[in-house]
């Protein structure tokens, strides 16, 4: 499983920018960012480098945050792969809360990233012969 920060920032211009500089000045790398809006507030996703520095120095920046496993499956570039990992999570009846799509920098291969509450999913998956990732 990955660490995932999710965090809680005002919808007003600039506010990715400045959530990015923190990063940049504790010297931590983004690998993915997800940015979701509402009318006043959004939730960023972002995996990192260090998930644990990047959680302090938020913090200390004063933002709301906090650290979410996540699985990521590694995926070949063909039409249908994910269709395929969906069919088999709603067999096995696992409930997704959300799902984005990330790239592997070492294979170059899309990566399934997404959230479930349900533990037993990690090893479901494997089962089935899929990659999961501890980085991308």
């Amino acid at each position: 499983m990955l660490n995932q920060i999710s965090l809680f920032a005002e919808n007003k211009k600039g506010a990715l920018r400045c959530i990015t500089s923190v990063l940049a000045q504790a010297h931590i790398n983004i690998y993915t960012m997800l940015a979701n809006d509402s009318a006043e507030f959004g939730i960023i996703r972002l995996i990192v480098t260090d998930p644990d520095k990047a959680l302090k120095a938020l913090q200390d920046a004063g933002y709301q945050c906090r650290l979410d496993k996540v699985l990521a499956i590694d995926m070949s570039d063909a039409p249908g792969t994910l269709d395929g990992i969906l069919s088999n999570l709603q067999e096995a009846n696992v409930s997704i809360d959300y799902l984005y799509i990330s790239y592997n920098r070492q294979t170059s291969t899309p990566v399934a990233v997404f959230k479930t509450s349900e533990p037993e999913t990690e090893t479901f998956l494997r089962g089935k012969g899929y990659i999961l990732l501890n980085s991308i």
